[in-house]
């Protein structure tokens, strides 16, 4: 009997070609499609769902919708408003992984018969003997994205299948067109499938009216330079419409929240070589005996910086990086890696 698989498919080029490769492969598959944002929201579910269920007939597989809005508001956008409103960058992407497409929709997926669940990420894994699970890097450097999947336990790693790990982006269209796949092109774009860029302060807004209060835009020393329309409208290293002149170039360098305030400074005060970390997740399940080295990224597009880190308990952890970064952000993800496998991260603190 052949195994059954799930596969979350949004009817773009990497889900449809991960769900062919399955397919070829020898396993029973079947679509399941998400439908997660409400209509007037960017990238409406409806058109996802037409567009994936075009793809599951050309392969004849079984395709099913799934109605996660519920979910989908109370733990991503709900957190994606809040983490503005407290003067953090959130990284939803990361909270979905765990929550929604590798938690609701991988339990739907069982309900159905499927053992596991495949996504179009560009990540590989590893299977130890014992059945531990290792998270690796996809092949594609430009495509990598282990950053975003830090969060998954070891439970929900062994359940999940990432069939283009191995491959490129360059092969995954050929893939497609090889095969004349009626896949939606829909760019490289890095916007997040709800909101576009530079949007989210009018969702912010309407979801959490109190922050469009203005507040003022200090320096380091508490000196009053402007006026700000919100702090959920700057994000740590912006320096593109902070509205003040002083004949030199400021940075945001810090968001005060408890007292509405935008500090800035000059590029120098964001070049910081310490981090600290909560909600750590060890990805092989248990916490590291002491201190470790480990390049570690702070951000998605980062490359990544040789560091020391050290564990603080269960769930925490400071990172001490041997030359300083550039904008450590909280709210972002800090991951660490040895070589091409992730050992864990956690969201950055301070």
């Amino acid at each position: 009997m052949k195994e059954r698989v799930a596969v979350a498919m949004s009817g773009g080029v990497d889900s449809s070609v991960s769900a062919a490769l399955l397919k070829e492969e020898g396993y029973e598959v079947i679509g399941l499609t998400a439908r997660m944002c409400p209509e007037g929201f960017r990238g409406t579910s409806g058109e996802f769902v037409q567009e994936a269920r075009r793809v599951a007939d050309f392969l004849d597989i079984p395709h099913f919708v799934v109605d996660l809005q519920v979910p989908f508001r109370e733990r991503i956008i709900s957190y994606f408003v809040a983490e503005y409103a407290r003067g953090r960058t959130p990284s939803p992407c990361a909270v979905c992984n765990r929550t929604i497409k590798f938690g609701a929709l991988m339990d739907h997926a069982v309900t159905l018969g499927a053992r596991r669940m495949a996504t179009g990420h560009y990540a590989r894994l590893c299977r130890d003997e014992d059945g531990t699970v290792h998270l690796l890097t996809g092949l594609d450097p430009d495509k990598d994205q282990s950053y975003f999947l830090f969060d998954l336990s070891q439970k929900q790693l062994r359940h999940a299948m990432f069939p283009l790990g191995l491959l490129t982006k360059k092969e995954v269209k050929e893939a497609a067109r090889k095969r004349s796949m009626p896949v939606t092109t829909r760019g490289e774009s890095q916007d997040l499938c709800f909101v576009a860029e530079g949007d989210h302060y009018d969702l912010t807004e309407e979801l959490r009216p109190e922050v469009k209060v203005s507040g003022d835009i200090v320096d380091a020393n508490g000196r009053k330079l402007g006026r700000h329309a919100g702090i959920h409208r700057f994000t740590i290293g912006q320096r593109r419409g902070l509205g003040i002149a002083t004949g030199k170039p400021l940075y945001v360098v810090g968001l005060d929240a408890a007292n509405n305030q935008v500090i800035v400074g000059p590029k120098q005060a964001l070049e910081k070589k310490t981090a600290s970390l909560k909600g750590v997740r060890w990805t092989l399940g248990k916490r590291p005996a002491g201190p470790f080295t480990a390049f570690t990224k702070i951000r998605y597009n980062h490359e990544g910086a040789a560091s020391r880190v050290v564990p603080l308990g269960p769930h925490a952890a400071a990172v001490e990086f041997e030359k300083p970064q550039f904008a450590i952000t909280p709210g972002q993800i800090a991951a660490f890696y040895a070589g091409e496998e992730l050992i864990g991260g956690g969201w950055i603190e301070k």
